[in-house]
């Protein structure tokens, strides 16, 4: 079975370009799996639909009475681990009928994307609090999650050398190890311009106060510090992303050009910030409109 899991581990890396990340999530998900299959006294290999089906059960309520399930997103990410797994081993010849065909993930309520609006993400990124040296990264990395769109993730795995000032570009590796260029504007560029005198001339772009590269729950808590001190809280690096790319369309990019940024495999992701773009509209138009008021009666 080790043997087994090993070589679908290499699948997802080579064939897939999985992230580490993605990996942990997928072999936790089968671990659990193949725990409650062996109180079965079952494996992977001899898994039956009702098995799955008891097993999602079991993590669903895995925190036990007077918890609340896991939520519905969690859920259909556990389903979505357990169909690639056994398509793989169905297109191995490892099984001859993948037991995971017929499940079906929770439906997932449709959530907006959150945003900040221009002043706030103004704010943010230009005073992001801590001083000095720390104070000039924070600004680099907030001005570059924000002008850029990058995902945290994509941002600290940076290197000095993925810059180029010369037409304000980053050259990004994103998702499935799958490289591209994406523009940044002046502020960012001033930035980046000021962090990379305090900085090696090579190696990590950003780096944490022990000269190594930053990780990414460090850039989390940056963000959330940032938002916090301007008086936004819970904020993450994602909410800046969603923020630039809600500005791009609220400024008249078309969503192929806001597809490129941000490095969506799909248009139909990228088409979620239509209606956050729309809501916004709505929700200036009845604060400003003076037909969409409510009138009073004489």
């Amino acid at each position: 079975m080790e043997e087994l899991l090993r070589d679908w581990n290499d699948h997802l890396r080579g064939e897939r370009g999985s992230s580490a990340h993605t990996l942990r999530a997928y072999n936790t998900t089968l671990s659990s799996l193949s725990k409650f299959l062996g109180s079965r006294e079952k494996g992977l290999i001899d898994a039956g639909l009702l098995d799955l089906r008891a097993w999602l059960s079991s993590e669903r309520l895995r925190k036990g009475p007077g918890h609340p399930p896991l939520a519905p997103a969690t859920m259909a990410r556990r389903v979505a681990a357990v169909k690639s797994f056994y398509r793989w081993m169905l297109r191995e010849h490892h099984i001859t009928a993948s037991p995971a065909a017929r499940l079906r993930s929770p439906r997932v309520p449709s959530k907006a994307p959150r945003f900040l609006d221009v002043p706030e993400a103004a704010a943010v990124v230009e005073q992001p609090g801590q001083d000095g040296w720390f104070f000039q990264r924070n600004r680099a990395l907030l001005e570059l999650l924000y002008g850029a769109g990058l995902r945290v993730s994509e941002a600290v795995g940076l290197d000095v050398t993925g810059l180029d000032f010369s037409s304000n570009l980053v050259r990004v590796m994103g998702k499935g190890s799958k490289e591209r260029i994406v523009p940044f504007g002046p502020p960012a560029a001033n930035a980046l311009r000021t962090w990379l005198k305090l900085i090696p001339d090579d190696g990590p772009l950003f780096l944490n106060r022990f000269g190594r590269r930053l990780s990414a729950r460090s850039a989390w808590t940056i963000t959330r510090q940032a938002g916090a001190i301007n008086g936004i809280t819970g904020l993450h690096p994602h909410a800046l992303r969603h923020s630039c790319a809600t500005h791009l369309l609220g400024s008249g990019a078309d969503l192929r050009a806001i597809q490129e940024q941000l490095g969506h495999a799909s248009l139909s992701t990228t088409q979620q910030y239509t209606h956050v773009d729309a809501a916004h509209l709505l929700a200036v138009y009845r604060k400003a409109h003076p037909a969409a008021k409510s009138k009073t009666k004489d």
